[in-house]
């Protein structure tokens, strides 16, 4: 494939400096011609169409963090208890996990635009069909579908992501990305506790369905095409008339005002075929199996803390949808928090373990050595992305104890120790997810929505499987005994980020020469 139709897999590619994607004087085209202004505005889109996501990434959008506090009320209008009420977060956890699948490898094929109408179509039906369930039965389905209808924005956004930025600012964009959709992750709750109180817990499935249909309408108006396979940089003039508009609004403002032929990109002498099978090929690759594991088990016991919260702040403390709502704030803040900050960590730190590799491979010329090309291959990438993930790992573990055994003793402690917990939880489980999604969007630069899929796909399933059990194992053992085997699980899957760590960069190269 042509170097400039790709991310830049050395970090010596001058397309990764601030000018490559601005006025660049190069007789190289730029990465992208999207300017700052219009990258900026991409990103906003991709992160209001990450909103309507279910627990994922990283990231619980309004479609399930809205839900939450009226998990109560809908099992006593069903009529079922509340273990049967939390298999609707349970089975929308599985849907989430498996649907990116489809999802991703379509729009790596297809289009953005493409994936992203046919997505906000489906939660759109969804939304009025559980507006209007009478049974327990039909609740369920409809929240299956209502997944696989919002599964997978996320993983179309990292795709996005992956389209208009180099390694050098992907941190970053990717850090605006998610505290974006982290938004509902604070306000989601709040107002799903002021629904359900008011109007009743119907009313919740309405505000998303509204929602999520004047979004549709704004989405197909101004989110142009960002496939590389399909606009190059953003340069080329697709045929089709989904893919042109609005990319030629974009083509004629944008400040990179250099033109290029279409032939400066390898856009695919092959017609490229929608590989369902893929996502599940990057889950078991050894050079993506052992991270991807590792912040799985880590997502799931961030998802069992938030699915717990409503029954134990209601049973243990006396809360109303309205108060149990605006106890899932904290957590939402420290989201956002988290992924802003870790964002710009993120950029800073490849930027300085360039700046080391360059001195040093410059030493290395000047003394002769002539291993010098060899280590160019070798970027130390795994250093540049994970050294962090350590720190995150250990507060993480730390507050989920907290957590759990405040609430134990819940006339012992005030009720803000475990909502400070949750924020914590919030800020270090997302900024886990923001370095292993930009890491996996690196290997993977040219399946990038199908990486995001396979890691999506793993948390999932871990999450659907913590979320079945995590009340009855309340019920049986207690809240702090809980998530202490929860932190005891979470130090054996440490395992995983050391495996990667280790051997990770050897089969990197490896993966890359095969191509």
């Amino acid at each position: 494939m042509s170097k400039n139709a790709t991310d830049s897999t050395s970090p010596n590619d001058s397309r990764s400096t601030p000018m490559s994607n601005t006025e660049s004087t190069s007789a190289e085209p730029p990465y992208s011609v999207f300017d700052h202004q219009q990258r900026a505005l991409i990103v906003l889109i991709i992160s209001i169409a990450a909103t309507c996501e279910a627990p994922r990434f990283q990231f619980s959008g309004f479609a399930s963090n809205i839900y939450f506090p009226a998990l109560p009320t809908i099992a006593h209008d069903f009529s079922i208890s509340i273990e049967l009420i939390n298999l609707t977060v349970t089975s929308y956890l599985v849907f989430q996990g498996l649907a990116p699948s489809l999802w991703g490898p379509i729009s790596d094929v297809k289009g953005r635009r493409v994936a992203y109408c046919f997505t906000f179509l489906v939660f759109l039906g969804a939304c009025i069909g559980l507006a209007e369930s009478k049974n327990y039965a039909t609740f369920i389905v409809l929240r299956c579908l209502q997944s696989t209808g919002s599964a997978s924005t996320i993983a179309i956004g990292s795709g996005v992501i992956g389209d208009i930025t180099t390694r050098d600012n992907r941190g970053g964009f990717m850090g605006i990305f998610q505290a974006g959709l982290l938004v509902p992750v604070a306000i989601g709750p709040v107002i799903g506790g002021a629904l359900a109180g008011s109007l009743g817990w119907r009313s919740i499935f309405w505000f998303l369905a509204i929602y999520s249909g004047i979004f549709l309408i704004g989405l197909t108006l101004l989110l142009p095409e960002t496939l590389r396979s399909i606009v190059g940089n953003g340069s080329l003039k697709p045929s089709s008339l989904l893919a042109k508009y609005p990319l030629n609004l974009y083509q004629r403002s944008s400040k990179t005002k250099r033109e290029f032929e279409p032939t400066d990109f390898d856009i695919g002498t092959t017609k490229k075929r929608v590989d369902i099978i893929g996502p599940f090929r990057i889950l078991v690759s050894k050079q993506a199996a052992p991270i991807i594991v590792y912040l799985a088990l880590y997502y799931a016991v961030w998802q069992m803390s938030i699915t717990a919260m409503s029954s134990l702040f209601e049973e243990k403390y006396g809360l109303n949808e309205m108060e149990i709502g605006l106890t899932f704030i904290a957590n939402g803040v420290g989201s956002m928090v988290g992924t802003l900050v870790t964002g710009k960590i993120l950029d800073i730190d490849y930027h300085r373990v360039k700046t080391q590799y360059e001195a040093q491979t410059t030493t290395d010329s000047e003394q002769g050595d002539s291993s010098r090309t060899a280590r160019e291959s070798d970027f130390p990438l795994e250093k540049a992305r994970l050294r962090l993930v350590p720190i995150f790992s250990g507060l993480q573990g730390l507050s989920i104890i907290l957590f759990g055994w405040t609430i134990h003793y819940p006339h012992q402690l005030h009720i803000a120790v475990p909502i400070i917990s949750t924020f914590i939880t919030g800020w270090t489980a997302i900024s886990t997810q923001s370095v292993v999604t930009t890491y996996l969007v690196d290997i993977f630069h040219d399946r990038s929505a199908a990486a995001s899929a396979s890691l999506n796909l793993a948390r999932c399933l871990f999450a659907a499987g913590g979320t079945s059990f995590v009340m009855p194992m309340i019920n049986g053992i207690g809240v702090g005994p809980t998530f202490s085997v929860c932190a005891a699980v979470q130090v054996v899957g440490l395992l995983g980020l050391v495996v990667q760590w280790r051997f990770g960069a050897k089969w990197r190269i490896e993966a890359e020469r095969k191509k």
